[in-house]
């Protein structure tokens, strides 16, 4: 019997839910941060007379901020512990946003801006599996899907300060980077109280440790239920242990040895998939809306009703994700949203746009909490941090891409070019999980992962 069988075998009840609260508030702030900039844009414009192209750089820096932090809170999650890097990366990013917000200049800006993102790329890397190491196997989809619809609510909070806090108060765009960092601290002393992993902590050797976050979590629960714990399997798979240090050269070389490629290619290509055409489809949004006849106003607007769709996106598929596996809600989401950006490409009234871009929404979103639950199942506990960061890591270069790339194709393309284009990119990634994808519902995390690690002794 191991700490591990013990920590599977307990019903989710209040102690997991709150690590689920206050992880998920953690993706609240990644969500609202990285899309209010997109309403910050006009007055940051104004306010300094930038160019286009300066612009752009302040559209890119979230993400290019983003994809450092995701690589970096990986590899640190691995070595120094999935707690310590998510306080950190919070920290970090809510100095750098208020540092944003008080900017004298658009130089000052820009370079917090990518600051803020690394911060929020880091915390969005490390909380999926950090919080999957706590939640039995038979509810782990529903979970980590669940957690990440936290990021619907801040694309929500983001959509409305961008209508009512940015365009109706003086320097209400300096004002809105303050609301989304100052809950923040209330939120890194909450999470004081967290128990590092037990998973990183018996990888690293410290038993005695993971059996005292396990003994308490034991107890909290049987205290929620208030019922006698469910006896203690066998466990089928032990853990490995040892201190093995990671870093970028070794973490490379284990993910692309000829046991991992297969599962690292389809997670780093299912993440390019869709965080390619996530980011073009709402960076690129509300332009195409004016463009069919609407105010800028009314744009937001109906940017407020995409936005929502995301919500019911998300926690469809964290509530399917158990029942029809996680490779297959997937492949069904992203097939989907291919179908949606079709549909969306075919529309020319606001009405019809916004119909079609939310049900494009829904799936989109969709997608994610399926990647989200799956991304941390395919790779060990000693690398899963690194392994999970990379691949978030390689899909930001798809949302680095992405503006750039569908804004060459609306010019040249038009407005069903753009959604063409969204929908190869879409097919592709279906044709990727359903061909080469790993079946993972029900199973442990050491029962997925550690004959990958013995396969390569």
């Amino acid at each position: 019997m191991t700490l591990l069988a013990r920590l599977d075998r307990l019903p989710l009840s209040r102690p997991h839910y709150l690590l689920l609260l206050i992880g998920g508030l953690g993706y609240t702030f990644d969500g609202m941060d990285s899309a209010v900039v997109a309403f910050l844009l006009p007055s940051a414009k104004a306010a300094w007379g930038l160019s286009d192209g300066q612009l752009g750089f302040i559209g890119s820096a979230t993400p290019f901020g983003f994809l450092f932090g995701a690589t970096i809170a990986g590899l640190l999650g691995d070595r120094i512990g999935r707690k310590k890097v998510m306080m950190y990366a919070l920290a970090f990013y809510a100095v750098f946003s208020v540092v944003a917000a008080f900017a004298p200049n658009y130089e000052v800006f820009l370079a917090a801006r990518v600051l803020a993102g690394a911060g929020a790329g880091a915390e969005s890397a490390i909380i999926a599996p950090f919080l999957s190491e706590f939640v039995p196997a038979k509810r782990r989809g529903w979970f980590i899907g669940a957690l990440a619809g936290f990021f619907s609510f801040g694309f929500v909070a983001a959509a409305l300060i961008g209508r009512f806090v940015v365009p109706t108060m003086d320097d209400g765009w300096r004002i809105a980077q303050v609301v989304t960092a100052l809950p923040i601290v209330m939120l890194l002393w909450w999470r004081r109280s967290l128990p590092e992993s037990p998973r990183y902590l018996l990888q690293n050797g410290r038993v005695d440790e993971a059996e005292a976050v396990v003994a308490d979590l034991e107890r909290r629960v049987e205290r929620a239920t208030g019922r006698p714990l469910p006896p203690v399997p066998e466990s089928a798979v032990a853990p490995s242990t040892g201190t093995t240090k990671v870093n970028l050269l070794s973490a490379l070389r284990f993910l692309w040895s000829p046991v991992m490629a297969r599962r690292t290619a389809v997670t780093w290509l299912v993440w390019f998939v869709i965080t390619f055409s996530y980011y073009g489809f709402f960076s690129w949004i509300p332009t195409l809306l004016v463009q069919r006849g609407i105010t800028v106003t009314k744009s937001f607007e109906f940017s407020i009703i995409i936005y929502l769709a995301q919500v019911p996106g998300y926690f469809s598929a964290a509530w399917l994700s158990e029942r029809l596996d996680r490779k297959n809600i997937i492949a069904i989401y992203l097939a989907g949203s291919a179908v949606s950006a079709f549909w969306l490409s075919q529309m020319d009234t606001p009405p019809t746009i916004t119909l079609a871009g939310a049900v494009l929404s829904f799936f989109l979103n969709g997608t994610y909490a399926g990647v989200y639950s799956y991304t941390p199942e395919v790779f060990p506990t000693w690398i899963r941090a690194t392994g999970t960061g990379l691949s978030s890591a390689f899909g930001r270069v798809g949302s680095i891409l992405a503006p750039t790339i569908i804004g060459l194709s609306a010019a040249k393309l038009g407005f069903g070019g753009v959604f063409g284009l969204t929908t190869a990119v879409l097919a592709a990634g279906v044709v990727c999980v359903v061909v080469f994808g790993l079946a993972t519902a029900g199973r442990s995390l050491e029962e997925l992962t550690e004959p990958a690690k013995e396969a390569t002794r």
